[in-house]
């Protein structure tokens, strides 16, 4: 049985392979896709990032690593050309991207109908395919109902969690009127999948762009040709609480007669 690659080896296997830097979603999602790491942690994404940058941060040039563009990387032996070089991003601010800007994660469209609903629910999501889930019911910031893809409600979650807020709309006025919905959290997420705690301040000229990001994101106009490029935050995708599935399963079951 082989053994399991560090982060760094594998990253190094896969910009090794690549005849151009990726960023370092591509990198991790390649890492995954490969088999080139089993255990991924639940931010595989923004570790292969802090990997590459603390590099580049301790080291300077003597790091293996050169960075090309926004969270874009290769390894310093394969980016010779002088353009490329010159495009390398080497002011303080620039040399380690943050992961978390203002917004830390968020999940789009997820569904009322995969969550179990009590005071304190489960409300799982995961960075990718493989890797370990986060319970978001503790995250504070900003969320959105739907009706279908119609936005029928927009709330924030500050003095009361995510997971309290959402529960509470299954009980009042709202209850009947809304099937999925997306949200954008401020509590930063572990490589343990543990939520962290606020910031004491944010930067104010991150939070205009932040907010721009928010809206273009949750309410897609038509006019605007990008999604929100100034969120820095991971997208979440939805996962399925096994317990509450597997109770779903049992129960249709015993309603067919079957056990």
């Amino acid at each position: 049985m082989s053994r399991e690659l560090t982060w760094k080896k594998a990253i190094d296997k896969v910009l090794s392979a690549s005849p151009e830097p990726l960023h370092y979603k591509e990198i991790a999602e390649r890492i995954r896709s490969e088999g080139l790491r089993k255990n991924l942690g639940a931010t595989p994404a923004a570790t292969v990032n802090t990997q590459i940058s603390s590099s580049i941060k301790k080291l300077g040039d003597a790091s293996p690593y050169v960075r090309t563009g926004r969270g874009i990387f290769g390894l310093t032996k394969k980016v010779t050309s002088r353009v490329e070089r010159d495009h390398a991003l080497s002011s303080k601010e620039d040399a380690e991207e943050e992961q978390y800007a203002v917004i830390s994660s968020f999940g789009m469209f997820w569904r009322r109908e995969a969550i179990e609903w009590s005071s304190k629910p489960k409300i799982l999501g995961m960075q990718d395919t493989g890797a370990d889930s986060v319970n978001f019911a503790g995250q504070l910031g900003i969320y959105l109902l739907y009706d279908g893809r119609e936005v029928i409600y927009v709330g924030r979650a500050t003095e009361r969690s995510l997971g309290r807020r959402l529960y509470d709309h299954t009980l009042d006025r709202m209850a009947a009127r809304w099937d999925r919905f997306s949200w954008f959290g401020l509590l930063p997420v572990s490589e343990k999948g543990t939520l962290g705690t606020m910031p004491e301040s944010f930067d104010s000229q991150k939070l205009i762009p932040a907010l721009e990001a928010i809206l273009i994101e949750a309410l897609e106009p038509r006019q605007n040709r990008k999604r929100g490029d100034d969120l820095a935050a991971v997208e979440y995708i939805q996962a399925e609480n096994p317990d509450f599935k597997n109770r779903i399963v049992a129960q249709v079951m015993k309603d067919k007669g079957i056990i």
